[in-house]
């Protein structure tokens, strides 16, 4: 009975997905459908992007949270900086659809991919080939979720911003990192730019957020205890979002593909902005790196392509740099290193390089049959519980990404300790990466996790995954990829790279593999907010 009931709920959902409500000013605008549509609505896109000098004293590889840290901070210590990033500058205002829907994607929305499979399990597409925000890397047996946008992965992810339990976070770094230090002065740091808070009571008691009540409710009935975690969200931007001021976007489940609103706190409006506004940074956007070494003389060589925004490679150009920062993400840095040491152009790269490559424990987990509101669930996470009754792990309520009508969905993000790990490995005949996670993932991670959730399902009377749309615990992908140039083995303790004085990594390719149990933004940008701060110290 329960099963019928499910795919009944979900023939309506698609029934609303079939006709959509009525389209005004403040809710929605016409779906672009093809690259010129896509112009029409936002032209800023489609202005050439800054040129990068022939020569900078110091180039960061990225504008994610650790590579927009280091940025700042050597712009505020009087370094020239020229930061390149491979995708677009999106604009933001109240009113207009800068960014699609989680289940309506188009070409805005993916990077070089004509289609996509959702956490729902819901497929979308056929898109347009357009330099979108959320490149899904497919490896044999992993799916790997990172950005392509200025803001990195801070415009994609759903803005938990937290500092793992002291415990947690020991078991990850194995001392690599002193916690104490992190949390009197890093994390602190880290903080007082990005500005994460829990979400207030007025939002958390909105329509929206029905499913976040109604999943603490069932936590608590199951014996654990959500407590609230800080989020990268101005909440006064939902409140307009409710109030008719702004259109809707967070309140009606968008985050995967970017808040047009500015509902999220990204990158874009905190580090990058106030590196800019030193003068001694400038931001090149639509330009991808393919390639880094050394030339004669100490300095580094960078290839790099700069793209339309249908990924067409406009112009090839090989700049140089004094000090060269890689911040390009754990995926991004870790195949510039292995391809820069298989090809010789980094010969003093050692053994540890592509290695020490984990997933931070991540699944997504699906129940049905929770609570029918009649609209789609609000983006922000309200809360989360730990357990280390086992395998040490985390569970978060998540969203589920929005659709017209409610599917009965209830959703979460799971976090696991597991020490599962994997190495990159270049091909030099197609001049490709594999990646050697094994087929079927982590058990233990997928066990641990299906205890929480049936324990949950059991407790507030739910079906316990979404079957036949996806699975209860889906560990196929994760949006937390880390580790590949780990801290310690590839660089020294404040990401120096061994061999090569002057380059330096400063993001998740630094951490080995998980870091305890929580979403590692915050933590990614303390660690780099540590390292800069020790190099610019030291002189190098």
């Amino acid at each position: 009975m329960k099963r019928r009931q499910l795919l009944q709920l979900a023939a309506a959902g698609m029934v609303g997905l079939a006709v959509p409500p009525a389209i005004t000013r403040s809710t929605a605008s016409a779906l672009p459908l093809g690259v010129p549509s896509i112009r029409n609505l936002l032209p800023e896109l489609f202005t050439d992007p800054p040129r990068p000098p022939d020569h900078s004293p110091a180039l960061v590889i990225g504008s994610g949270f650790g590579a927009s840290a280091a940025a700042l901070r050597l712009a505020q210590a009087g370094t020239s900086v020229t930061v390149l990033e491979r995708g677009l500058r999106w604009p933001r205002d109240p009113f207009r659809d800068i960014f699609t829907a989680d289940m309506t994607a188009d070409g805005r929305g993916l990077w070089h991919q004509r289609s996509f499979t959702n956490l729902t399990g819901m497929p979308v597409g056929p898109v347009d080939w357009f330099n979108g925000v959320l490149d899904t890397t497919r490896y044999e047996n992993l799916s790997v979720w990172r950005a392509a946008a200025v803001g990195g992965g801070s415009v994609v992810y759903t803005g938990v911003s937290i500092a793992p339990d002291k415990r947690f976070f020991d078991l990850s770094f194995g001392g690599r990192v002193d916690y104490d230090e992190m949390a009197s002065q890093w994390y602190p740091k880290a903080r007082s730019v990005l500005r994460p808070s829990t979400m207030p009571d007025d939002i958390y008691a909105s329509p929206g957020f029905a499913h976040s009540r109604t999943w603490d409710d069932h936590a608590r009935r199951a014996g654990f205890d959500p407590q609230r975690v800080d989020g990268g969200w101005n909440w006064n931007v939902l409140r307009d979002e409710m109030s008719g001021r702004s259109r809707p976007s967070a309140t009606v489940g968008r985050s995967t593909f970017g808040n047009s609103n500015g509902a999220k706190h990204d990158l874009t409006q905190n580090y990058i902005p106030q590196a800019e506004a030193t003068g001694n940074a400038v931001v090149c956007h639509s330009h991808e790196v393919v390639a880094i070494g050394t030339e004669s003389g100490g300095r580094y060589r960078v290839e790099v392509r700069r793209l339309d925004p249908e990924g067409n490679a406009l112009e090839t150009r090989t700049l140089t740099c004094d000090s060269l920062i890689l911040g390009a993400g754990s995926i991004g840095t870790t195949e510039l290193l292995v391809r820069a040491q298989a090809t010789g152009a980094l010969a003093e790269l050692n053994e540890f390089v592509g290695r020490g490559w984990g997933t931070n424990g991540d699944a997504f987990m699906t129940r049905s049959l929770g609570p029918v509101g009649g609209g789609p669930q609000g983006a922000p996470c309200a809360s989360r519980i730990v357990d280390d009754t086992g395998l040490p792990l985390s569970v978060e309520n998540w969203y589920v990404p929005g659709v017209p009508t409610e599917m009965g969905f209830l959703g979460s993000l799971g976090m696991t300790i597991d020490p599962l790990r994997a190495d990159f490995r270049y091909d030099r005949a197609t001049d490709g990466m594999s990646l050697t996670w094994p087929k079927g993932g982590s058990r233990d991670t997928v066990e641990a996790l299906r205890a929480v959730q049936n324990r949950m399902a059991q407790a507030g009377r739910t079906v316990v995954s979404a079957e036949p749309f996806t699975r209860d615990v889906d560990d196929t992908f994760t949006a937390h990829p880390l580790g590949g140039a780990v801290l310690g083995d590839v660089t020294d303790a404040y990401g120096r790279v061994k061999g090569h004085p002057g380059l330096y990594v400063m993001d998740g390719a630094l951490v080995p593999g998980s870091t305890g149990a929580a979403n590692p933004s915050l933590t990614i940008t303390a660690l780099a907010e540590r390292n800069i701060a020790a190099v610019i110290a030291a002189g190098g």
